[in-house]
């Protein structure tokens, strides 16, 4: 097997301005995520769209389009190629029966945070970086944590004090450095800076290296595939850090400049927020090009729970570029929604795929979905990372009880 990517340089996301890619980067001088560019007209030439198919079934089918220049250094547990489930029974009952989930669960860590970290992970080797550091509200400190022990890499992590339980154990047998905060992801943002220059740890936060939005993007990549190249109407993404919608919209855009997807492909975006925590959701509304910090941002959906995304113009600039728009959902009406997805189709989403589909719901009330289009749904984890939180009412019986008469 051939491995070869077509990565180029890097790139300032406000100012275009060109950086090397082969030396360890954070963020431009405009303190703005940079981003990986490819010879995407010389791979064009080079490499069919239908030699794609006939791959391992990985997101490292798309070598050509990562960043890791070299197969021994890629560090995987198999991530990839998740399974697109029709939910045809929720979404006729909310008038969307062509309602998609693309069900991220299956990965390896239970979230498609597994993404970013095997890429990044895999860079940050290749770049011999030794020690990394980020701040997180669970999942993703989670899955760093195990990419990098695979790695044979030190990580420094630091979650608020909220976090699921879960996740701290993830991160504690993976041999991380686990820090509690007394506060919100972005006390824990601000921590981890502190501590990166004198301990020697690179800071791999959200959107602050350029390679966990490579890993991301792979979720836009299979999407299309598994649609036999081409896209659904409305793509709808649980909006934390806001990578997932973010990546998406970035491999949309490199396969139509390949000729792997029709330039006419226009899916619209919705960014799905909570009410406790909804920045990105008040700056779409009031046409702003960047977000004010959200104080004090309080949800179940402990994922999206970011006051002030490092990235949210370019979640802004997705959105209003498909003509797509925000959400915000209510706590008690996405739990709502987890039970009634979990049973009528049967997968278990996570709170933050549960906020999505009750967004969906909530655009079919309004009229801005229409019953005919396609929509799809990421459900970005697992329900049993949270399952912490759901109580179950069941009679406790003795062995020669009699069970009631079921009541339909």
């Amino acid at each position: 097997m051939t491995w070869h990517s077509y990565l180029t340089h890097l790139e300032c996301s406000r100012t275009g301005e060109v950086y090397p890619a082969d030396e360890p980067a954070n963020v431009s001088r405009r303190n703005a995520p940079l981003v990986a560019r490819y010879d995407l007209e010389l791979l064009r030439t080079e490499i069919p769209r239908d030699e794609i198919g006939h791959r391992a079934p990985t997101l490292w089918r798309y070598r050509e389009l990562l960043p890791v220049r070299s197969e021994r250094n890629v560090v995987s547990f198999g991530e990839g190629m998740t399974p697109i489930v029709p939910a045809r029974a929720l979404g006729s009952r909310i008038g969307v029966p062509n309602l998609l989930i693309k069900d991220e669960s299956v990965l390896p860590t239970g979230t498609f945070k597994a993404r970013g970290a095997a890429v990044g992970i895999s860079r940050a080797s290749e770049l011999g970086i030794a020690r990394v550091s980020m701040p997180t509200n669970g999942n993703a400190g989670a899955a760093w944590a195990s990419y990098a022990a695979r790695a044979g890499i030190a990580a420094l992590i630091a979650m608020p004090v909220d976090a699921p339980d879960v996740a701290r154990v993830e991160c504690s047998l993976a041999g991380a450095r686990l820090v509690l905060v007394d506060g919100l992801i972005g006390d824990a943002g601000a921590l981890v800076s502190r501590a990166g220059e004198p301990d020697g740890y690179f800071d791999v936060s959200t959107l602050k290296e350029p390679y966990r939005l490579e890993g991301k993007k792979t979720m836009g990549f299979e999407l299309v595939e598994q649609l036999d190249w081409r896209t659904p109407d409305v793509i709808v993404c649980p909006t934390g850090g806001g990578v997932g919608l973010i990546g998406i919209d970035k491999a949309l855009q490199e396969l139509k400049e390949l000729g792997w997807l029709d330039a006419d492909a226009a899916p619209r975006f919705v960014s799905v927020q909570a009410e406790g925590c909804a920045p990105i959701v008040r700056a779409f509304q009031a046409g702003a090009a960047d977000s004010t910090a959200w104080p004090d941002g309080k949800t179940v959906a402990f994922g999206i729970n970011v006051g002030k995304a490092f990235g949210d113009f370019l979640v802004l600039d997705a959105v209003r570029r498909s003509n797509g728009t925000a959400v915000a959902v209510a706590d008690d009406d996405l739990m709502a929604m987890q039970a009634r997805c979990c049973a009528e189709e049967g997968i278990f989403v996570c709170p933050e795929g549960a906020a999505a589909l009750q967004a969906v719901a909530q655009l079919r009330s309004s009229g801005w979905l229409a019953e005919h289009e396609e929509v799809l749904v990421l459900n970005t984890g697992s329900g049993l990372k949270y399952a912490h939180g759901i109580e179950v009412a069941a009679p406790v019986l003795g062995a020669h009880d009699a069970i009631e008469p079921a009541i339909d």
